[in-house]
């Protein structure tokens, strides 16, 4: 019987390096279609409130949420990430989902209410 392979480990982060990541609370004000991305994808605009402003985002989101469907909905992202270009595209934050058996990646299927919009998330 051939051995398992060992799963290679993840570089360990400590918890300085956890506590430097800033998550806010964001609402998406606006959604476009992102033809030029490798994978299916979507270019949101996402409101953090007065503190931060709107950042853009890229998000592999178009096989489980069709634009309107994010449209309005508040998200968590990682917004003291530097800027990623993305074919033509800079993505200025990172938002957050949880990958599920069906989906690449995934919000709760209701809508989440969280505080105000650029909230701290762990303030």
């Amino acid at each position: 019987m051939p051995a398992t392979p060992t799963p290679t480990p993840t570089p360990t982060c400590t918890f300085d390096d956890f506590l430097r990541v800033d998550v806010r609370v964001g609402r998406i004000v606006d959604v476009q279609p992102f033809p030029a991305a490798r994978t299916p994808a979507f270019q949101l605009e996402v409101d953090f409130g007065p503190q931060i402003g709107r950042r853009r985002s890229s998000a592999q989101l178009t096989q489980r949420y069709t634009a309107a469907d994010l449209l309005g909905r508040q998200v968590l992202a990682v917004v003291n990430f530097p800027p990623r270009q993305i074919a033509t595209f800079f993505s200025e934050v990172l938002v957050l989902g949880v990958p599920t058996p069906t989906a690449t990646s995934s919000w709760s299927s209701h809508r989440p209410r969280y505080r105000s919009a650029g909230d701290c998330t762990s303030c």
